[in-house]
């Protein structure tokens, strides 16, 4: 069997890292336990579940399941392989975690969360096995060959990612990377009590400047709508296909963006993002999207690096929004608090790796 480079493969390992967040989180409290870390394996049935603890245990391996085995069948193994590296992969994952989770006193490790997890895991293998046998996977294969170029994994995962980083919610809509002001808090937390913090706390700790002004707000918000075109650019071929990927990075930002509004502020306040500043700001980014359509990719790659250099520190600039602090206390306090920080991350860090995989495609030669 023919392998090919899919995204399936960079997919997998983000999702796993998700699934170690999800898992540790909040990784605090350390300790050693009281009695072996194997003991788990052979606990009974334990007297405090819900059915949505179970149903989390099984649908959040799902994905690993399918991710893993799309990334071993599309290099070339046979699909009986595929399947047994992808229950092999999320079993050892799993059990890697349920035996870290002995060491943090805010989880229980679990025999039937391990159950759970590599059921999940085999489930989302068989879908996958189920979709590589009705021929999905060769329709995709010619899609993308006609939409994009080679060696495009990198930038569909990073596609794939952006709208996940918009479900967590920010003061400023389609905006997102707050990632500087965040390390900047917990810098000068940590040197608070040093030698140094009188140096360093006006600069660690500047004065609030206020919201951002009209304009700023209105760049802020093309220039996030901006970004994911032009990454999506840089890996397809100069024409009018490019509308066609700006709008749908539109449609999807949209959806995101509305489902993380309700999600946080009640479903009645699902649309409260739509306010005449803000679809201005998405209707000029999607012209400027739809301007840039026939650019080369390397130019792409160049303009969407100055995009997000502009776009972070716009970011950087927004005060913290206490209405939506609050808003978030529901999440950190319920069932949401893993997905919440997952999310968290995905949107602190896209810019960031979106500029890296940018620079990586200016660097890179050009294919016919």
């Amino acid at each position: 069997m023919a392998s090919h480079r899919s995204s399936a493969a960079p997919l997998a390992g983000i999702y796993a890292v998700l699934v170690v967040y999800a898992s540790l989180y909040p990784f605090i409290g350390w300790r050693l336990p009281g009695e072996s870390v194997w003991a788990f394996l052979s606990r009974p049935w334990w007297r405090w579940w819900t059915w949505f603890d179970l149903i989390a245990n099984l649908v959040g391996y799902l994905p690993l399941g399918a991710l893993a085995f799309g990334a071993c069948v599309r290099s070339g193994w046979t699909a009986g392989r595929s399947i047994a590296l992808a229950v092999a992969c999320g079993a050892s994952l799993s059990l890697a975690l349920e035996t870290l989770q002995n060491f943090l006193p805010q989880r229980i490790s679990s025999n039937v969360d391990l159950a759970l997890n590599v059921a999940g895991t085999a489930i989302g293998a068989l879908v996958g096995l189920a979709v590589h046998l009705t021929g999905v996977v060769e329709q995709w294969q010619a899609v993308r060959d006609r939409w994009f170029i080679d060696r495009s994994a990198g930038g569909l995962a990073l596609l794939v990612l952006w709208p996940l980083g918009l479900l967590f919610p920010g003061p400023v809509p389609f905006a997102f990377g707050q990632f500087w002001p965040r390390l900047r808090d917990a810098a000068a937390d940590w040197l608070q009590d040093s030698a140094v913090a009188p140096w360093v706390e006006p600069w660690l700790r500047p004065e609030d400047s206020g919201a951002l002004s009209s304009a700023s707000e209105f760049m802020a918000i093309a220039l996030g709508l901006l970004a994911p075109c032009l990454v999506a650019f840089t890996i397809s071929w100069p024409g009018w296909r490019r509308i066609f990927l700006a709008a749908g990075a539109a449609l999807m930002g949209l959806v995101a963006l509305t489902l993380s509004t309700a999600l946080n502020f009640g479903p009645e306040h699902s649309l409260a993002w739509r306010t005449p500043p803000a679809e201005a700001a998405l209707l000029a980014g999607l012209l400027v999207a739809a301007a840039l359509a026939w650019v080369p990719r390397r130019a792409a790659a160049g303009v969407g690096l100055i995009a997000l250099a502009a776009l972070v520190t716009l970011v950087a600039q927004v005060p913290p929004d206490a209405y939506v602090t609050e808003s978030l206390q529901g999440w950190e306090q319920g069932r949401f608090i893993r997905f919440h920080g997952a999310a968290q991350w995905v949107g602190w860090l896209w810019p960031y790796a979106a500029m890296g995989y940018l620079l990586a495609r200016i660097a890179a030669r050009e294919s016919a």
